[in-house]
């Protein structure tokens, strides 16, 4: 069997938790921040749990994470 290759661009977005779940940082927080209120940006800056849903294909994505 041959070595599986990591999908760059989601090891670079993705982490794995000690549950084996996921975390990402949230869009919008890169341009047009003018209009955006000091408190919702504050919020975006947090990192986010990715939905049960998609788990599955990332951990395709990273295979020796």
């Amino acid at each position: 069997m041959p070595k599986l290759k990591t999908n760059r661009g989601a090891a670079k977005r993705f982490k794995k938790t000690s549950t084996g779940r996921f975390k990402c940082s949230q869009s919008h927080l890169n341009h047009i921040l003018t209009k955006k209120s000091t408190k919702r940006k504050r919020h975006l800056r947090n990192t986010e749990v990715v939905a049960e849903a998609d788990t599955p294909s990332i951990r395709r994505m990273l295979p020796y994470v």
